[in-house]
């Protein structure tokens, strides 16, 4: 008898090894940049806006590092690593004067419908049609990772502080550093301490947002911690500098998001655990306004061109077919299933979920 139960335990924490184990060798890192338009990733600075005095107030000095008659070396000037590095190992999509586009399939047109589809698969207007702090019913693809392999090895972290709520943190178990959340990821390092010291004295000129060098830091320190195989960042100051209409901030928080993902990329180079077994997945969640040019600050079903959004893909299993030139459409509620396929979670074939992109 105590041979068959040996035998019984060592086949369940097999099968259960397994289970967790399954897909170690590929990790996830997916990276949001709140509300930024596919025409600066495409085409670097605006020529309507870089000059103008009513968002600019020094054009001479804006001009001299993002400003070039080139939008290809506009682009470049204003997201190096993107334009240089990512375009030679990866795939970007979205360039609309290419007649490549991405949409958002929500109605809605702003943060938690977009957030909401591309975390699920699936857009839900019936339920989410506005920011409120209301917790979401649907399952996000961090949770359905938390239930299904480990909870431990999955985060998110963000500077808007509605994300506990999209994630529906209470229940997903899921761990979240959102808004002004300080750490509370015990026990914490010297540098958790300080940063959370930091974060209450530096005033963020945003009542619901932090400054992103805040999320980027948060979220380091826990892949030192923990090395989770599925990690979601959300940086957040491009939308809302736009919505304060300063298009040089604007600019400035795109180029230092460019940096961030690098080091993010670096710092997974440089790991033995990451290292050529990480993919990286880049979106935003909503796009803005071109006409009448104030609109550039806005988005919503109200505003044309605020469904327009683009994916970057690169890293394990991503050919490297750099910016994509041809026809094609895609959509922001593929990415989830394009997570679930990587990680080994079952598709949901419902109507209305979206399907797995082609890495290949």
């Amino acid at each position: 008898m105590k041979k068959y139960t040996l035998f019984y335990c060592t086949l369940l924490t097999t099968l259960l090894s397994y289970s967790q184990n399954k897909f170690v060798n590929q990790k996830v890192f997916l990276i949001t940049l709140d509300g930024l338009r596919w025409q600066e990733l495409f085409t670097g600075a605006d020529s309507l806006l870089v000059s103008n005095k009513n968002y600019v107030k020094n054009p001479e000095k804006l001009f001299e590092w993002s400003w070039n008659e080139k939008p290809k070396i506009r682009r470049m000037m204003l997201m190096p690593f993107i334009w240089d590095d990512v375009v030679n190992m990866g795939q970007i999509y979205g360039n609309r004067n290419l007649d490549n586009k991405v949409n958002l399939t929500n109605r809605m047109w702003f943060s938690y419908p977009g957030y909401n589809e591309i975390l699920t698969g699936r857009s839900d207007d019936e339920n989410i049609f506005s920011n409120d702090k209301i917790p979401n019913n649907n399952k996000t693809i961090l949770e359905q990772f938390a239930k299904a392999f480990n909870s431990s090895k999955v985060g998110a972290f963000a500077s808007w502080d509605v994300f506990d709520y999209i994630i529906n943190q209470k229940r997903s178990g899921v761990y979240t550093n959102c808004g002004f959340e300080s750490s509370t990821d015990f026990p914490l390092s010297k540098k958790e301490l300080l940063l959370n010291d930091l974060q209450s004295q530096i005033p963020s000129p945003w009542g619901s947002v932090r400054f992103d060098g805040f999320t980027h830091q948060y979220a380091k320190i826990f892949l030192d911690k923990h090395q989770p195989d599925l990690i979601y960042i959300s940086y957040g100051e491009t939308d809302d500098f736009a919505h304060d209409g300063n298009y040089e901030s604007y600019l400035k928080s795109i180029r230092n998001s460019d940096s961030l993902i690098k080091d993010l990329w670096e710092y997974t180079q440089q790991s033995d655990y990451y290292r050529g077994k990480t993919t990286f997945i880049i979106t935003t969640d909503h796009g803005r306004g071109t006409e009448p040019i104030e609109s550039w600050k806005s988005h919503g079903a109200d505003i044309k061109g605020s469904d327009q959004t683009w994916i970057i893909l690169f890293g394990k299993g991503v050919s490297a077919k750099g910016e994509i030139s041809s026809p094609n459409q895609l959509y922001s509620n593929q990415i989830a299933p394009t997570i679930r396929k990587l990680i080994g979670i079952p598709q949901n074939y419902a109507s209305g979920y979206g399907t797995p992109l082609k890495l290949r």
